[in-house]
């Protein structure tokens, strides 16, 4: 297995000018990402997401919604992407094949949260699933893409990987807990199965998912520290909030454990392989 194979650090085919259209286009997506975020909590009078749609997406509208406190992440991940916006502005990284790779699929995604909000704010809710799977579609991609080769330092590791291992955690949950919402805004009434049954089937393969990123990942430990926190949220609504289940809160206080397990088992077998080059110890 060749060290070309998986190191995108070196200069992808393209010109200054694709160059410098991709990094306006982050830079201007990245603005419209944070008006978006301010439009979510209200701070230009429209709704708070919590009640938006009815409160389709409040903390006690569905066994899978996560309580309030498990929001303030979006706060370190908007934090990390003002930082990916100015790293990919350094001279070192506008030929950077691994900025070439991502640059592009995370002004997507920043166009894409925007959406959600919005749609949500809209009242449809059917339409933000549309959305959030999208979105999830390509924050896996940048995370099959950046897995392939190691950062060139520690600042990249956190700033690039970090964040977007983050981000890709948090959409995760929230995919699920968007699902279930629009699921019950439907009238969904379970196939004639209990609500903390789907609740638990579906926290096992949001566990199962946190293992295949950590085994793929070899280890990453940001997307399975998001996974971990919003887990740990559902259970925290699910036994403190209107809407109780001590099955689903066990459920998702397991679930948390695995992810957080397999990403630690991984990156220990990880640093026993071989790699295509010097890294440091990635987020």
């Amino acid at each position: 297995m060749t060290t070309s194979s998986f190191d995108t650090r070196s200069a992808a085919p393209g010109s200054r000018g694709t160059d410098l259209a991709r990094q306006l286009t982050v830079t201007v997506c990245f603005v419209v990402g944070i008006v978006g975020s301010m439009i979510g909590v209200g701070v230009f009078g429209g709704t708070p997401i919590a009640q938006a749609a009815g409160g389709a997406l409040n903390a006690d509208a569905t066994y899978l919604a996560p309580a309030s406190g498990a929001f303030s992440i979006w706060s370190v991940i908007y934090t990390g992407l003002g930082a990916y916006t100015i790293w990919q502005w350094l001279p070192s990284q506008r030929t950077s094949g691994r900025q070439r790779s991502l640059g592009w699929l995370v002004a997507a995604s920043l166009l894409l949260n925007a959406a959600w909000i919005l749609s949500v704010q809209a009242g449809w809710v059917g339409i933000s699933v549309l959305v959030i799977v999208v979105l999830l579609a390509v924050l896996a991609a940048c995370f099959a893409r950046y897995s392939r080769s190691p950062a060139a330092n520690w600042l990249e590791a956190v700033v690039v990987d970090g964040t977007l291992g983050l981000y890709l955690g948090w959409v995760s949950v929230a995919t699920c807990a968007n699902v279930a919402a629009a699921l019950t805004d439907s009238g969904f009434d379970g196939l004639g199965l209990a609500p903390e049954v789907w609740s638990i089937g579906i926290l096992a393969v949001v566990a199962a998912v946190g293992v295949g990123l950590a085994a793929y990942g070899r280890g990453r430990l940001a997307p399975a520290a998001a996974l971990a926190w919003g887990l740990s949220w559902i259970a925290v609504s699910r036994l403190t909030g209107e809407l109780l289940s001590s099955g689903t809160a066990v459920a998702a206080v397991l679930a948390a454990i695995a992810v957080v397990l397999a990403a630690g088992t991984y990156r220990v077998l990880g640093r026993g392989r071989i790699r295509p080059a010097p890294a440091p110890a990635l987020p």
